[in-house]
């Protein structure tokens, strides 16, 4: 290391803090202890679980698209002892326990350098809780490498994934997962509920959000276990039977639709698993939208909130599109369920440490996180990372890194704040979302079927009217 190196390092600001994020929650020690924990009949050899986490760490950011570059790589600076065969072979037989408990402890170890966006972006009634959002994912792009794949016509699907997300932080909090990727999502609510509340820092109330495909008899007792509560899209095989002493409420939300407020019970009046709930009805167009809540009380938990509430469940769905495209899992380097499992979590992972470091840029422009193109950002970030390796390279990173110590979180927050400060340009400014307009019928056909520019412009080309069609 050298002065140069040093300069380099502090003109790519967001190269500088993924690495230092990245080692920050892989830091060897906790990768270590995190596989002693979840590693069940799992064994390390020459290949270590640490080793292992870096070079998938690389082949994800380095060599996209080309994972057997990086493994190549550290094979030739003998950083990878073993073959390259041996890597591809711990990713296949990965136990999930394994994936699951390094992402739910990664996220954790994050979440202490992590600052919170500016602004609350939902209603005060709720401040009380830790507003949690799940919803299931299926790993799809699987490549038919495996023997028994081979000459199958059909989608194959790798895992099944359950992924809670922070209601407010946007950045996915624990993860479930099923080999099977037909699963279905509430098989697997039972296990993320349960990683959830055994998270570090003591008993919470938790607000579980979700859609209607987890209200059902068995979900939404276990939502409501405690101080906890839910807030559901309901779902009509649950009949809901309303509580005639009870009075109904109407009124209109901010979109000037009207609703109706009821109070009764999902299940019927025999039955040992009914569920006590206050229902809302909006009227739109369409399919009215119906909500169920254990938050019964609707002076104190209005009707409006619960709307904003729901309305913030699509930032699930924003994320794994995001997953998918940003961090490409659309190109899997593993065949197997248990492979595609722990690329999934890991992506998941580098989307939380680039959300970290949107609230960092966003924070030192004032700026709200909204504004901010994610993907704008990320791709700045594998242009630095690039930059990073061809000057710096892997051999001196280490010591590039170390050169600046951190003895508290509050340290590592403040170095991250006096980096990302002026990250920010105006073309990293998030595109507004808009409609895409309707493709109209085609007016006529090309003579011949084809014909150039020129002739179109010049009308020198034939064509043949399309009459529209008329019902006999």
């Amino acid at each position: 290391m050298n002065a140069i190196d040093i300069e380099v390092a502090n003109r790519l600001p967001l190269a500088d803090s993924v690495l230092r994020l990245l080692r920050f929650v892989t830091d060897d020690s906790l990768l270590a202890q995190i596989f002693e924990r979840y590693r069940g009949r799992c064994f390390e050899r020459e290949l270590s679980f640490p080793v292992f986490v870096h070079l998938m760490a690389d082949a994800i950011l380095g060599h996209r698209g080309s994972p057997h570059k990086t493994f190549q790589h550290a094979k030739e600076e003998e950083v990878l002892m073993a073959s390259v065969t041996a890597v591809y072979d711990r990713l296949a037989t990965l136990p999930c326990e394994l994936s699951l408990g390094f992402f739910a402890e990664a996220a954790h170890r994050l979440e202490t350098v992590s600052i919170y966006p500016a602004g609350n972006p939902l209603p005060p009634c709720f401040s009380a809780f830790l507003v949690r959002t799940l919803d299931g994912k299926k790993l799809k792009y699987v490549v038919k490498r495996l023997k028994p794949l081979r000459g199958l016509k059909g989608n194959v699907l790798g895992g099944k994934l359950l992924v809670v997300q922070d209601g407010v932080t946007g950045r996915a909090v624990v993860t479930e997962a099923d080999c099977d990727g037909e699963t279905a999502d509430n098989p697997l609510v039972p296990g993320a509920v349960a990683r959830v509340r055994a998270l570090p820092g003591g008993p919470r109330c938790h607000l579980w959000v979700a859609d209607r495909a987890f209200c059902d008899y068995n979900a939404l007792p276990l939502f409501a276990e405690g101080d906890d509560h839910f807030v559901v899209r309901y779902n009509a095989k649950c009949k809901f039977h309303a509580d005639p002493s009870v009075p109904a409420r109407a009124g209109l939300d901010d979109e000037k639709r009207p609703y109706r407020e009821e109070w009764g019970w999902l299940g019927a009046a025999d039955s040992n698993r009914r569920v006590r709930v206050r229902i809302l009805t909006v009227t739109r167009t369409g399919e009215p939208l119906v909500l169920v809540t254990s938050l019964m009380d609707a002076d104190r938990y209005p009707a409006a909130d619960l709307l904003t509430l729901y309305r913030r469940r699509w930032g699930i769905e924003t994320m794994f599109q995001q997953v998918v495209q940003t961090f490409d899992l659309r190109h899997l380097i593993g065949g197997t369920a248990q492979a595609t499992i722990f690329q999934a979590v890991f992506c998941l992972l580098l989307y939380n440490i680039n959300l970290a470091i949107c609230d960092y840029v966003a924070d030192g422009a004032n700026k709200s996180r909204e504004t901010i193109s994610l993907h704008l950002l990320h791709e700045d970030t594998v242009e630095e990372l690039t930059a990073w390796m061809k000057v710096i390279g892997p051999e001196k990173t280490p010591a590039v890194l170390n050169a600046t110590f951190f003895t508290s979180p509050e340290e590592f927050r403040n170095h991250l704040h006096r980096v990302l400060k002026d990250v920010w340009k105006v073309r990293l400014t998030k595109a507004k979302t808009t409609k895409r307009p309707k493709k109209g019928p085609p007016r006529a056909y090309l003579k011949g079927g084809h014909s150039s520019v020129d002739r179109i412009v010049r009308g020198v080309h034939s064509e043949i009217p399309i009459k529209p069609h008329t019902p006999t």
